[in-house]
This record gives structure tokens, C-alpha cells and sequence, in this order.
């Protein structure tokens, strides 16, 4: 394993600094102050008067830590919806976060072991970190790999990618440029939304509901389109998002939620309900939504990261209803959905309306927060 150059020797990682998280909601108004002050803190954000309130970007050592490990050089990097909820207080933070699970980029170092990828290769890799050779890998679940690790820190200009082998895949080729967005959807969101519509049993001819209009609803609408659903009902009170999701390929637009949004799904379903539904928020009220929307012996595939869902034994057992998600098993996808992407068949980098620089980043969460922006891309 050869050592670091300085050209990487360090790598600027946004960390959620454990003291500003408390704070955020209660301060997301005011008007943030991004200053560059030498040394350790690059673009801290800081707001008037309170101190840091804020996620800062920082400067950490990037090394090769294992012979698996590899390190790219971030092409670019986003925002997820799940950064949100510690950026709004509501998960737990001990200490600071290392942010950022979406990735492509180019390959710079690799470790001794490292077999399938090597220096120079344009690669993207999955948020789930997969050895891809553990039974659970091999029957198509490396989100559930024995050796599983989440991946963190992407959003930076330089990443540590464990367990390479098993987790990125590289282009045959240099890509265009205006494909990055596309393949970076590909790291989470789109593999995401592909796996919400696979895990509900999607197939030609039904109909599909999809409940979230954030980025991974969305992907979850393209890839019921491309799986062959006829009708595919997005839920979504947002005028951009309902378009975003027409263009994907939504047949019609519910704007109900809750008991309401079923009410509507039963009646453009004569009674019926979707065959599949796609659940891809994570709250209580849209997984009870989602589950009651789907027919008797149909599927619900849920990827929201789940927040206080609680669901009753009785409730299940009466439904009659077909559940399985959890963290997106993106690396069975990847080599497929790359392919999408480079031959120009799907465009998924739409999902991203805004771009922001590095620096910018604090921006993004806000944007991001406030549902001003769908998703927040970061070019390095």
C-alpha cells in the first residue's frame, strides 16, 4: 500500500458540530454569515450573535486505513433527505458527524488488497458499504452484507471508501460531464427508488402509488416507469415536484395525505387500491398511508428511513398486504443503472435543483429544509 501524496494528505469533511444541533430549528431563520478563517475551520457557518449554529466544514486526514480501503477524488456529492434529521435536532448526536453517502468520483489510491478497481477509473459506489461476496451479497442483499458499513464523509473533496471491492463500480470510460449528476442520483436516490419499486413487486401492467415527492419518491416514479407500470399515481402537494413527477412518468397527481390521500387512491382505483405501493418518507402517518392504499395481496416496498412507525400485529395480520424495505440494497442495481445513465436512457440527475459549491453547503441544508430545493448537489 503506498503512502498518501500531499496532494490529498487532507480533505475537508462538513461535520454537525454536537453544540449546534440543539439550536437549529430556533435559528434557521436568521441570516447566516459564511466566513473562511485560516487553519482547521474552511467556511464555517456561523449566525449573529449565537455562536455555531450551524454545519462548518472542516479539514481531517484521509488515509488509506485497510487493505481494502480506496480513496477517490469526490467528482461530486449531495445532500439526502435523511441528512435532514440531524440537521433539524430530531436524531441524536453525541458528536460531531462526518456528512455525505452519495458519491462518484475517480479513484486516486487503493489499498494492497483492492483487486477490481484501480487508480485513474471514474467509480460510483453504494451508501451501504458491501464486501459483495457474503451469502447475504449474494442473494442480492449487500445492504445486509456481514461485513456491512454505511459510508460517510462524501460530502468533502477527497473520501475513504471501504470494503472497495465489494462497493464501487467503475465506467468503462471517462464520462461526460453533464452525467455526473446522473450517476451520483445513482449512489442512493435512484438505486433507492429503483429498490422501493422492487421490493413492492413491481412489474408491467399494474398500478403503482408513490407516497413522498422528495427525491427518492421521485426516483421510485422513474423506476416504476421503467419497469413497465401503466398507472403510477404520485402523491405530492408541490407544484414543481407533481411536474418533476409527471415528466418521470406519473399518470395522475393526489395531493391528499393521510386517510384523505387513501380516500382519493380508492376511488381513482374504483374501489380497488394500488397493486404496489412505494413508501418513501418514513413517518408513522405515511407508512399507515401507504399500507392502507395498496390492495389486499399487494406490496408495499417502504425505504423511508423510519421515524416513530409503530404498526399493530392485528392491523398487519387483517391487511393481507406484502411489506419488505430497509436500506436499499443499491449495489445489486449499480452496474444496470449506470448503464441507464451513460446510455442516455434515463436522465434521474433532474432530481437536483440546486448546485451549490462546497463552501456553499450550509445553503443546501436550508434550501433543503425549507423545500425550496428537491435535492441540493455539491461539484467539487
Amino acid at each position: 500500500m503506498t503512502s498518501l501524496s500531499a496532494g490529498y494528505q487532507h480533505t475537508q469533511k462538513l461535520t454537525f458540530p454536537k453544540s449546534a444541533l440543539s439550536h437549529l430549528r430556533a435559528n434557521r431563520s436568521a441570516r447566516a454569515n459564511v466566513a473562511s478563517s485560516p487553519g482547521l475551520d474552511i467556511g464555517q457557518v456561523r449566525f449573529p450573535g449565537d455562536g455555531l449554529r450551524g454545519a462548518s466544514v472542516r479539514v481531517f486526514a484521509q488515509p488509506v486505513l485497510k487493505p481494502t480501503d480506496a480513496i477517490i477524488k469526490v467528482a461530486a456529492s449531495c445532500i439526502c433527505g435523511s441528512d435532514l434529521w440531524p440537521f433539524r435536532g430530531l436524531q441524536p448526536v453525541d458528536a460531531p458527524m462526518h456528512m455525505g453517502h452519495e458519491y462518484c468520483g475517480v479513484v486516486v489510491e487503493v489499498g494492497s488488497a483492492v483487486k477490481t478497481v484501480r487508480p485513474g477509473q471514474f467509480v460510483v459506489g453504494s451508501f451501504c458499504l458491501s464486501d459483495d461476496t457474503c451469502p447475504h451479497c449474494r442473494f442480492g442483499f449487500q445492504s445486509s452484507c456481514e461485513q456491512r458499513e454505511f459510508m460517510s464523509g462524501a460530502q468533502a473533496p477527497y473520501a475513504r471508501v471501504p470494503l472497495a471491492d465489494g462497493t464501487l463500480v467503475a465506467t468503462g470510460t471517462m464520462p461526460d460531464d453533464d452525467l455526473i449528476p446522473s450517476l451520483l442520483a445513482v449512489s442512493d436516490v435512484l438505486g433507492t427508488g429503483w429498490y422501493a419499486a422492487d421490493a413492492a413487486r413491481e412489474q408491467p401492467g399494474p398500478t403503482v402509488a408513490v407516497g413522498g415527492d422528495g427525491a427518492v419518491g421521485l426516483m421510485g416514479v422513474l423506476a416504476a416507469k421503467q419497469m413497465g407500470a401503466e398507472r403510477i399515481i404520485a402523491m405530492s402537494r408541490h407544484k414543481a415536484r407533481q411536474d418533476l413527477a409527471l415528466e418521470y412518468g406519473a399518470t395522475d397527481i393526489v395531493s391528499e395525505r393521510g386517510e384523505a390521500g387513501v380516500t382519493r387512491i380508492k376511488e381513482l382505483t374504483k374501489g380497488v387500491g394500488a397493486d404496489s405501493v412505494l413508501e418513501c418518507v418514513g413517518t408513522n402517518e405515511s407508512m399507515h398511508q401507504a399500507i392502507n392504499c395498496a390492495r389486499p395481496g399487494g406490496s408495499v416496498g417502504f425505504v423511508g428511513v423510519p421515524h416513530g412507525v409503530e404498526l399493530d400485529g392485528e392491523f398487519l395480520f387483517f391487511a393481507q398486504k406484502s411489506l419488505l424495505g430497509g436500506p436499499a440494497p443499491v449495489r445489486r442495481f449499480l452496474p444496470h443503472l449506470m448503464e441507464l445513465v451513460l446510455s442516455r436512457k434515463i436522465n434521474p440527475g433532474k432530481v437536483f435543483d440546486l448546485t451549490l459549491p462546497l463552501e456553499g453547503v450550509a445553503e443546501g441544508y436550508r434550501a433543503m429544509d425549507e423545500r425550496r430545493a428537491i435535492k441540493t448537489l455539491l461539484r467539487l
